[in-house]
């Protein structure tokens, strides 16, 4: 009986060290969401112009995803692991150097690509938990990766208000080294799958795109989530000029704060993930979760000038985009397990492109016709993501 507990108290500790592994590289893509006014000001460009950061941080996600999540079905996972959290730290620190937007888009897609270590992470755990004990393990390490998603903006906000934008990345790198030296510690050396030398990678990634043509759950999902994670991040990144604004003139510790709010839209993830085991769950859920996330931008239209506007429209749009993104996982988990990664990762690569199609937008957005204009363009993926969902 010791050597039972002992092995489940181990298995339950690496589970939350894989948590925070997770979620200490997604927070990689989030530190430049409450940052824009400042890098805007630093280079003397305007908000459109640096849109082209957030957006080239998600694209590098969505390419990592679809270009190196398929690598585990070939290789040791542990050594595509520690090779990406290695290669982050560098990346990061590039981000912090750059004297110019360019190099800081390029030094960000990068960052992105590299933080795809957590669509590799989630695939082991799954891989080494027992049976029994394979969802609670999975729920534990999503949860590490709201907690990044959530506090990069909220580390990003205060960092540069006391410091600069620059030792935000800073900050960021020192976390990435950290995180690398624990895996190195901690992951297990597991050989190749068996079958994986076998498997040539243009046939992976062709395999991979292949799933669109057969699983019209995954087309549905795919679509449905790229398309409320773009309203997602029009949100996101149209909320931190507003903010910084003369109707609020938060400080970006204040901006940065408001990822806090997200903690209560978060709580939705636990409640849809019952209600998704059910007959039908997924797509009962979904449609709801997409009316949610719609009416957060009913909310937001008074966010302008009122600050209960923007909270009730953070939670909501938070919560919706929680409860349909369970809801397509739900879905695509239930197509048969040999396809199961790829899947996975054609799912997020559509989703993370629809995020940095909606970061870009919004800037574009704010420069033309201010709050009012993000407002139309979030409300407008929010409503073509309701449709695609009824016809799909």
């Amino acid at each position: 009986m010791e050597y039972v507990a002992d092995r489940r108290t181990a298995n339950a500790r690496f589970t939350v060290l894989m948590a925070a592994a997770c979620g200490i590289s997604v927070a990689n893509l989030y530190y430049a969401q409450p940052l824009l006014l400042q890098f805007a000001q630093d280079f003397h460009v305007t908000i459109a112009t640096i849109g082209v950061v957030p957006s080239a941080v998600q694209v590098g996600y969505a390419a990592g995803l679809i270009l190196l999540g398929p690598l585990g079905d070939r290789h040791a996972r542990h050594r595509i692991i520690l090779w990406l959290s290695a290669l982050l730290v560098p990346a990061t620190v590039s981000a912090a150097l750059a004297p110019s937007v360019a190099w800081l888009a390029a030094a960000a897609f990068a960052v992105g690509v590299l933080s795809s270590i957590a669509q590799q992470i989630i695939p082991l755990v799954a891989h080494l938990a027992r049976p029994e004990e394979r969802g609670r393990s999975i729920g534990t390490v999503m949860s590490g990766l709201m907690i990044g998603i959530l506090g990069g903006r909220v580390i990003a906000g205060a960092v540069a208000q006391w410091a600069s934008w620059r030792f935000v990345f800073i900050v960021g790198a020192a976390l990435d080294a950290a995180m690398f030296a624990m895996l190195w510690a901690v992951l297990p050396r597991q050989p190749a799958p068996a079958d994986g030398e076998h498997r040539r990678y243009l046939g992976l990634i062709v395999s991979t795109f292949s799933q669109l043509g057969r699983f019209p759950e995954l087309r549905s999902a795919a679509l449905t989530g790229a398309l409320f994670f773009g309203s997602f991040s029009v949100f996101w990144v149209g909320l931190t000029p507003l903010l910084q604004s003369a109707a609020y003139g938060y400080g970006p510790a204040v901006v940065g704060a408001f990822g806090l709010l997200g903690i209560a839209g978060a709580s939705a993830a636990a409640i849809s993930g019952r209600w998704s085991d059910r007959a039908r769950g997924p797509r009962r859920v979904r449609g709801v979760a997409l009316l949610i996330v719609l009416s957060s931008w009913a909310a937001a239209v008074v966010g302008g000038h009122a600050l209960w506007g923007l909270v009730v429209g953070i939670v909501a749009v938070d919560a919706g985009c929680q409860a349909a993104h369970i809801a397509n996982q739900a879905s695509i988990h239930a197509l048969p397990g040999e396809v199961r990664n790829r899947v996975n990762a054609l799912y997020m690569t559509c989703y993370f492109g629809g995020g940095a199609l909606g970061s870009l937008l919004a800037s574009h957005a704010w420069s033309l016709g201010g709050w009012p204009a993000v407002v139309f363009v979030g409300a407008g993926f929010a409503l073509l993501a309701l449709l695609a969902h009824g016809l799909g």
